[in-house]
Order: structure tokens, then C-alpha cells, then sequence
């Protein structure tokens, strides 16, 4: 025997599924935008530390640029470096390797580097310093008492090599390179120039 159902009911039964099916589009839609807010944020962080780790390399770059030119550091000339050396230009310490020593005894992309100098830029704070040995292999670092809140993972360095005479024959050209850290060690910048330095005066027949 049929029964016929008022059109009511069946009305409420297609109702509650198509509630349901809305319910379940409104969950997924805000859970895919919850894990979007979480990828946006991974990536501005990873930016962010891209930025400082090249900021912390330039200023190291720019830093060696100027003691090229700073006394007579240019004009001692260059010496044969050697691995394992780990200079501070903070305690005004610095060297110029010979042609033909970009950065002894390791690659520019092998991090950390074995030799070079490190530069600590003013307002960065005390951050981490060399505890041992002056070699990233059998040292530790230990971070100082008044570190900025977001440290970086380890201070900026530079190296300089002596490439012989410049092109113009006007002077002694130098390539610099310098590395700098994010906060973790996975984030590292280099940047290279080549830098000129004229010593002594030319009359270039204006006088």
C-alpha cells in the first residue's frame, strides 16, 4: 500500500542535506585559508632572513672596502695566508692574501669558512664570539650578554685577495668577499666586488 508523504517533510529532508553540504564547503574553505595564512607567514619569515643575512653581508663588504683604504692597509700589500685563521676587524686586525688565495683551503660556497676576517657592524650587538680554537670545526660560539633579541646565527665575514694590477694600470685591484647570516645557519649571503685602489698621485696632464 503507497503512502503519500507531505511535501513538507521531504522538503525539510533535502533541506537538511543541502545544509550538510554547505557546512562541509564552509569547513573546507577555512581550513584551506588557515594553512594559507601559515605558508604566507613561512614565507615572509624565510624573506625577512634572506634580508638580513644579505644586509649582514654587505655591510661586511662595504666595511673592507674602506679599510682597503683606511692608513696604509693597501698600501703594506698582500701576504700568503693561511688556513684555520679567523681575524677580528674589530680589533683592527686584518690581511690582503696574495693572487691566487681566494679564500684558502675552502670554497666560497663551502660554509662555514675556514679563514677570513669577521666584522661585527655597530648597533648589532655582541652576538656570538669565537670560544677556542679560531676554526668553526673545533670551536663553539657562545652568545654575549647584551645579543640582539633576534641574533644572528654567527657575526659577518670578509676576505680579501689581491688580484695584481688593474686593467687601467692605474692601480692594484682587489676582490672582496663577504658572508652573512640569518638567524640559523640554513640562511647565509654572499656578495663579491672587485675593488680598485690607486696609490699615489697621477697627473693625468691638467697640471
Amino acid at each position: 500500500m503507497n503512502v503519500n508523504r507531505p511535501l513538507g517533510t521531504r522538503e525539510r529532508g533535502v533541506a537538511l542535506i543541502t545544509s550538510l553540504l554547505l557546512m562541509l564547503i564552509i569547513t573546507i574553505l577555512a581550513l584551506s585559508m588557515f594553512r594559507s595564512f601559515g605558508t604566507q607567514e613561512k614565507i615572509a619569515g624565510n624573506l625577512r632572513e634572506k634580508e638580513r643575512a644579505l644586509h649582514a653581508a654587505e655591510s661586511a663588504q662595504q666595511f673592507a672596502e674602506s679599510w682597503l683604504m683606511t692608513g696604509n692597509n693597501a698600501a703594506v700589500g698582500n701576504t700568503t695566508c693561511v688556513p684555520n685563521v679567523i681575524l677580528s676587524a674589530n680589533a683592527n686586525q686584518g690581511q690582503i692574501c696574495a693572487p691566487g688565495q681566494q679564500l684558502i683551503g675552502t670554497a666560497l660556497y663551502t660554509i662555514p669558512w675556514n679563514n677570513g676576517t669577521q666584522y661585527i657592524p655597530p648597533g648589532m650587538g655582541e652576538l656570538n664570539v669565537w670560544v677556542g680554537a679560531a676554526t668553526p670545526s673545533n670551536s663553539t660560539w657562545v652568545t654575549g650578554a647584551t645579543a640582539d633579541t633576534q641574533s644572528y646565527a654567527f657575526p659577518p665575514m670578509f676576505y680579501i685577495s689581491d688580484l695584481g694590477a688593474a686593467a687601467d694600470a692605474q692601480g692594484e685591484a682587489y676582490q672582496i668577499d663577504a658572508l652573512g647570516y640569518g638567524s640559523t645557519t640554513n640562511t647565509v649571503a654572499i656578495v663579491e666586488s672587485t675593488y680598485e685602489v690607486s696609490l699615489g698621485v697621477i697627473n693625468r696632464g691638467g697640471l
